[in-house]
């Protein structure tokens, strides 16, 4: 019988390494998951962007007396170039928001996608969220489990009607004081002056809300720690899909649809491109919020 003993120093033939050494992946190859289509990712990158545009500018003049509002202002050339980013990023964002409401209204009344409106891939409250923030507290204080969450979770969808909210509330009161002019034709003065407290107290509600409460539940929570960047990728690996929408993942499962919705591996500059900018976001976020809350307090 042939001697099996390998001299020392010469290295096995591939058939004969031990599968506790092959590569993890190979032997258990991480599935990818569509969540987000490139559409979403994209307006996404654009929103965020100009929020981040919004808050910077708006804060600093929102706090103009402030000495880094002033410093700020001074390195960008000055608060007329503060102004003049405000609008334009107000503008991107408005445009933004039309396109949005534009392909909702087709989707809904030409393409007939009902489940838009109802069902669980629409962002339309339901009675299983308020089930689900009943559950969550139950489950915070012990009292019962984790609740399922379905494709979108109730704090997903109190973040995609914000939006609206801050639109209607932020957006109209800026354009009413960006052609005051115009407006004071047929609105009292008292109307203008209310006008410029409620564009000021809501979005620094607004930039407090997305810079505390928002990054905390998208990627300072246990499970997203410290970075979730699936909007950024538009994918998720099965692990996180499990944990995160479970009741999503066993319903396309039981309907025959779950293969449907594997995708590669995101490329390793994509992933390194989100985390560097999801990194950047949350810092320069947290940094406004810090600045803008001390100056708040001391005026």
């Amino acid at each position: 019988m042939p001697d099996q003993t390998i001299p020392v120093g010469e290295s096995k033939l591939p058939d004969q390494v031990a599968p506790a050494s092959r590569n993890a992946e190979e032997l258990h190859p991480v599935r990818y998951f569509i969540r987000f289509t490139l559409l979403q990712r994209y307006m996404h990158a654009i929103m965020f962007t100009t929020f981040l545009g919004l808050a910077a500018t708006g804060l600093t003049i929102r706090f103009s007396t402030n000495a880094w509002a002033q410093h700020f202002a001074f390195a960008i050339g000055g608060f007329g170039t503060i102004l003049f980013l405000h609008k334009f990023c107000a503008v991107i964002l408005s445009l933004e928001f039309l396109y949005h409401l534009q392909n909702i209204a087709v989707r809904i009344l030409v393409r007939k996608e009902k489940g838009l409106l109802w069902g669980p891939d629409s962002m339309v409250p339901n009675l299983k969220d308020l089930k689900d923030i009943i559950g969550n507290f139950r489950w915070f204080f012990g009292r019962g489990p984790k609740p399922k969450l379905e494709r979108y979770a109730y704090w997903e969808k109190f973040d995609y009607w914000s939006v609206f909210w801050g639109m209607i509330i932020i957006g109209l009161s800026g354009y009413v004081m960006w052609f005051g002019p115009f407006f004071g034709k047929f609105l009292p003065g008292w109307a203008l002056n209310a006008v410029q407290i409620v564009h000021g107290e809501e979005a620094l509600l607004a930039a407090t809300f997305i810079f505390s409460i928002h990054f905390i539940n998208a990627h300072l929570r246990p499970d997203n720690f410290p970075m979730d960047t699936t909007i950024f990728t538009g994918t998720q690996t099965e692990e996180e899909f499990k944990e995160r929408h479970p009741e999503e993942y066993e319903r396309l499962m039981a309907q025959g649809r779950l293969e449907q919705q594997v995708t590669t591996k995101p490329p390793t500059w994509l992933m390194n491109f989100s985390k560097v900018t999801g990194f950047t976001a949350v810092l320069i976020g947290v940094l406004l919020l810090v600045l803008s809350v001390s100056a708040y307090f001391r005026e």
